[in-house]
């Protein structure tokens, strides 16, 4: 590879995008484009588009070009790559940039080509894919180059994904269409049935990030939630606790708990036995969620641990996993 070229880790998530350089996050912006609907042009990229949410008039169309983990909007989603390249690399730059780009497992060739095509029209000079849960288990720093059994599951805004990993590559995994923005839908229909109140999705967010959790917490946690009444159409507050949302998310959190079993039932018993010794890490924004690695140990029978760094531990794989290019490459996808 060329002295002066850039190399790129670029997790490319439903909820938001992390660039890491040389093992460190260079960028961390929400995957949220502006669009004004009569020119169709982008008006705003990330954080600043992000802001506009729930707020935009009419005329502009705020929207997530990712849906479940895959590219829903090519064109939007090649702008966003653009974006974020050029901010991480400037306008005008000499050598373009070498790129490893996350998609989730098992996606269809047409979702991958779809990647690698917008990352390469956004200015990589090459770019290769790795699968998320791969990834992941590279950031959380699991030896998974040696023939042991490592679980990792990774829990994302589009999609949740459980794997295990052993000699670079990915033994068994499961993935399932459920991730954060399910959970604060989840959110927004219990308040919606249980009291007649609407809210948006910035504020069911903001209830799972405040008082959130996937099993019963010790001491119970209370917010205020405003939003519009369903019947007169007036503002509205009301008191919501953690445990009303431990039931609320009860539904989306089972969808992950299968996922975790179907993998653990897919492993070879080898493997399996190294998982109930060292246990499973958890990484993405959805291993934030309260009590979510006791609800996985109390329904698995395996040790789970959050990572060290959940956020951000899938792109600082992609970074790391460039060390180790010429081991990965059967398993990295290029065009």
């Amino acid at each position: 590879m060329p002295l002066f070229a850039k190399e790129l880790g670029i997790d490319l998530g439903t909820i938001n995008t992390l660039v890491c350089e040389r093992g460190e996050v260079v960028l961390h912006e929400p995957t949220v484009v502006a669009i004004a609907s009569a020119e169709a042009k982008i008006v705003a990229v990330g954080q600043e588009a992000r802001d506009m949410y729930g707020r935009a008039p009419d005329s502009i169309e705020v929207m997530r070009p990712l849906r479940d983990g895959v590219i829903a909007d090519y064109e939007v989603t090649q702008k966003l790559l653009e974006h974020v390249i050029a901010k991480v690399c400037g306008s005008f730059r000499l050598f373009r940039p070498h790129v490893i780009i996350t998609v989730p497992y098992g996606v269809t060739s047409v979702e991958s080509r779809a990647v690698q095509e917008a990352t390469l029209q956004a200015g990589a000079r090459e770019a290769f894919l790795i699968p998320e849960p791969l990834a992941g288990a590279i950031g959380a720093d699991l030896p998974v180059s040696t023939p042991t059994g490592n679980m990792v599951v990774d829990l994302g805004g589009g999609a949740s994904e459980a794997a295990v990993v052993s000699m670079n590559g990915i033994v068994a995994a499961h993935t399932v269409r459920t991730g954060g923005m399910k959970l604060d839908e989840a959110i927004i229909g219990y308040v919606r049935k249980k009291y007649g109140l609407v809210i948006g999705d910035p504020t069911a967010e903001e209830i799972k990030i405040q008082i959130g959790a996937a099993y019963p917490l010790d001491e119970e946690l209370t917010m205020e939630v405003q939003g519009r009444d369903q019947v007169n159409g007036l503002p509205r507050s009301i008191e919501i606790s953690s445990g009303e949302v431990v039931e609320a998310l009860q539904e989306p959190t089972s969808l992950i708990v299968g996922a975790v079993k179907a993998v653990l039932e897919k492993t070879p018993p080898e493997l399996a036995s190294d998982i109930i010794d060292r246990g499973m890490v958890l990484c993405g924004g959805g291993s934030l969620l309260r009590n979510i690695d006791k609800l996985l140990t109390k329904e698995t029978g395996v040790p789970t641990y959050v990572a060290e760094n959940p956020l951000a531990c899938v792109a600082l794989g992609t970074s790391k996993a460039f060390r180790h290019l010429d081991l990965l490459r059967r398993v990295l996808t290029r065009p």
